[in-house]
């Protein structure tokens, strides 16, 4: 399938495809001077789920977090646990009683929200599936949002090896960024396979 004629669909994908003709997009055979080809088509079953997870660098501050708690419990534990003429009893046990907030319920909220944390950092991520592909981020506040694409919402793939990331451009002329994970090269080669099965045209920026 060749690209729309420059007449009626002048649109760019800014930041991601940089081209020497303003009127021209990349084309599925031509970018950067290098022809994409496709080895493996995959369609993927009615109950294949291919899920991609976060990197580490989105979760590793809730790990961090998760640890502080830890650690606190910890601490909780020893002072109970250990002698009434320790300092650490007296700081935390004796303590208790001045403190609005005993140290033992507060060390079960530092934990249980670490734990909330970790479980909220993973949800992000992407999902391949026989029915489309679906996005997990969390906005501001820490409020998650799930988007889904059918595949026939999907017109084309642009697979950027160098920054690593996987962009979709829609029927409507919009184009969505699919959330960074773990296994990017993963990524790309099932959303590859995908779209040589599906007939849906790919361009690939090499690094």
């Amino acid at each position: 399938m060749s690209p729309p004629d420059s007449k009626t669909d002048n649109r760019e994908l800014v930041g991601i495809v940089e081209s020497s003709d303003d009127e021209e997009r990349p084309s599925i055979t031509e970018v950067d001077g290098t022809v994409a080809r496709f080895e493996m088509a995959y369609e993927p079953g009615p109950k294949d789920r291919h899920a991609f997870g976060p990197p580490l660098v989105q979760v590793l501050p809730s790990l961090l977090y998760l640890a502080f708690g830890l650690v606190v419990v910890g601490v909780v534990v020893a002072a109970h646990a250990g002698s009434s003429n320790s300092s650490l009893y007296t700081w935390v046990v004796e303590g208790d009683r001045g403190r609005p907030l005993g140290s033992v319920p507060l060390s079960i909220i530092i934990l249980l929200s670490g734990v909330a944390t970790v479980a909220r950092a993973m949800m992000r991520g992407v999902i391949v599936s026989g029915q489309g592909i679906e996005t997990r981020t969390v906005l501001p506040m820490g409020i998650p949002r799930v988007r889904k694409y059918a595949w026939a919402q999907v017109d084309r793939f642009v697979i950027d090896d160098k920054n690593k990331s996987v962009v979709m451009e829609l029927w409507s002329g919009e184009y969505e960024r699919l959330p960074a994970v773990k296994d990017a090269d993963g990524l790309a080669r099932v959303v590859e396979g995908v779209a040589a099965a599906r007939k849906k045209q790919v361009t690939r920026l090499v690094a």
